[in-house]
């Protein structure tokens, strides 16, 4: 490691104010930046820790609508009463993330401004049309993920919550690398009264993705059968040391079917 400036951040105002000191980075969970840094793929002057923003914790449930905290960790969205009550894909997804160690400290926060293009949460967010809440402004999940590790945030802008809406009926299911548990593919199903949004994580080559091929078949029949020869194209899936093109585009349905037995219960 190298020389480093830390801050801690006691109000979303105070962390808004350090993020402008020199190439300053938040720090959430830690989960990629602090493996960045170790391998000196990320140097930042100053690290702006969001850990104790009281502002940015907590999960409630209001109607159809779940709020998340940005600072919630990935174990709190797994185990809060409420949230599994209501909406049970999305605590379930929580649950599949990494280990103990990444869950008990990495936040959802972190993971969407990240949006590394196999993590998990992207695909939630897009197949329920949530909103993501910044100090600045709220962005549609369809306006918030952008391309691989790219978002519309801007800089020193930071998110403050995600406004989940609550399906009638969802479902996750993730084909998991060994070593990671990252999704090699991760498909959510939701069915809501917008009709059927599927959104495909781990697969794509610019990142998460909806699936209209699915949402298409899924419409009139929300069953794995509807779901019987139906293909996805590959040509516009990553291919990498893990899976093929193909090999993905395979599993996107596989995943989608169970992802929809799942929803159905």
């Amino acid at each position: 490691m190298y020389a480093v400036n830390y801050h801690r951040a006691t109000s979303l105002a105070e962390a808004a104010a350090l993020v402008k000191t020199g190439d300053a980075k938040l720090l959430s969970g830690g989960m990629t930046l602090i493996p960045a840094m170790k391998t000196r793929l990320a140097a930042p002057s100053d690290l702006v820790d969001l850990a104790h923003v009281a502002e940015l914790k907590g999960i409630t449930v209001s109607g159809g609508t779940v709020t998340i905290g940005a600072g919630s960790t990935h174990f709190e969205v797994s185990q809060d009463k409420a949230l599994k009550a209501a909406f049970p894909a999305l605590s379930h997804l929580a649950s599949l993330i990494g280990d103990p160690h990444v869950r008990y400290k990495g936040t959802i926060g972190g993971s969407i401004a990240n949006n590394d293009p196999a993590a998990d949460y992207p695909a939630a967010l897009l197949a329920t049309g949530a909103t993501i809440v910044t100090d600045r402004r709220e962005i549609s999940a369809e306006n918030f993920f952008t391309g691989l590790f790219e978002t519309a945030l801007e800089e020193g802008e930071i998110v403050k919550a995600v406004r989940v809406p609550i399906p009638a009926q969802a479902g996750y299911e993730k084909f998991r690398n060994p070593a990671s548990r990252y999704a090699i593919v991760g498909v959510f199903v939701a069915k809501g009264n917008g009709g059927v949004r599927v959104a495909v994580a781990g697969a794509g080559d610019s990142g998460v993705f909806r699936s209209k091929e699915i949402e298409g078949a899924l419409a009139s029949n929300f069953a794995p059968s509807a779901l019987d020869g139906v293909t996805v194209a590959s040509g516009s899936l990553m291919s990498d040391m893990h899976a093929s093109a193909e090999y993905r585009a395979n599993l996107i349905v596989v995943m989608a079917k169970r992802a929809v037995k799942r929803a159905n219960g």
